[in-house]
């Protein structure tokens, strides 16, 4: 019986995730499920693999422009919320095609986003943190990205929620850029909150680029009440702040830089931190 619902899954990429409809007993077993172009399909594919608490893949249709035209997780999120762990492979563009604001998704607690290979996360806005992400599990980009996604509170592109107590949320970005977001208070590409963790990583001669991002304070990264903050082969490079600390804010909380320039940002780049962010200057 397993085996036929795994099987059943699958198919459903090609059959009913097509026509935006499911109407299966939930599996146990994960499942790669591919996902025909269209918002329906996607949205129809997170809620299957919500259903149960396997480790789901994603298999998007290759180059698709995802177009959210409604909210689908409450009034706030395009996706539906993930609420277990759901990885998404492209390369295909998920963004929001609607004059209404909602970020395009938020991980739960219990749940965990991985992004592989050229997904892009674009033009989320919200009244709250997280335009591209709000998270409260564990966030993996690997070569994808966040641009043009807007908050009006922190993490313009990712949000690392406040957590003051349960799972502290995670973010681990792996040659995965985080460019031209904004947000009104911390943290234009990435705001780490409280108790959060977030891990980025390039390689030597191809950086992971933070850039043209903007925010009240700490328009590249806004590391507040974190528990780490970690870079590595990271560049901060031309963002822009309204206050201070255009490339990186630092309150409290370890951060370590390792080949990570953070230079030529706005008004400075990590005036205002405490303690200061190491290797910064100005």
């Amino acid at each position: 019986m397993r085996r036929i619902r795994t099987t059943v899954r699958v198919l459903l990429g090609t059959t009913a995730l097509a026509a935006g409809m499911v109407a299966l007993t939930p599996a146990a077993q994960a499942a790669t499920i591919p996902v025909a172009c269209g918002e329906n399909a996607l949205v129809v594919a997170v809620n299957l693999a919500n259903s149960t608490a396997a480790a789901d893949t994603l298999t998007l249709a290759g180059g698709c422009t995802y177009s959210l035209t409604s909210a689908h997780g409450g009034p706030d999120n395009g996706l539906p919320v993930i609420t277990t762990p759901i990885e998404m492979i492209g390369p295909a563009t998920i963004t929001r095609g609607s004059p209404l604001l909602f970020r395009i998704a938020e991980v739960s607690g219990t749940g965990s986003l991985t992004l592989t290979t050229s997904v892009a996360f674009t033009n989320g806005s919200t009244t709250g943190s997280g335009g591209g992400i709000l998270n409260r599990g564990a966030v993996t980009l690997t070569k994808s990205s966040l641009s043009g996604n807007h908050a009006a509170l922190d993490g313009g592109g990712l949000a690392n929620a406040d957590t003051p107590s349960g799972t502290a949320p995670a973010a681990t970005l792996t040659r995965s850029p985080v460019s031209g977001n904004t947000a009104l208070r911390d943290g234009g590409g990435i705001y780490n909150g409280l108790r959060g963790t977030l891990t980025t990583t390039g390689v030597t001669g191809n950086p992971l680029v933070i850039d043209h991002n903007t925010a009240g304070r700490g328009a590249g990264i806004a590391a507040v009440d974190s528990t780490a903050t970690t870079l590595t082969t990271t560049a901060v490079t031309a963002n822009g702040a309204l206050l201070t600390a255009g490339g990186v804010l630092r309150a409290n909380g370890t951060m370590t830089t390792t080949s990570s320039p953070i230079s030529a940002n706005t008004p400075n780049n990590c005036v205002g931190s405490s303690p200061a962010v190491p290797n910064c200057t100005g």
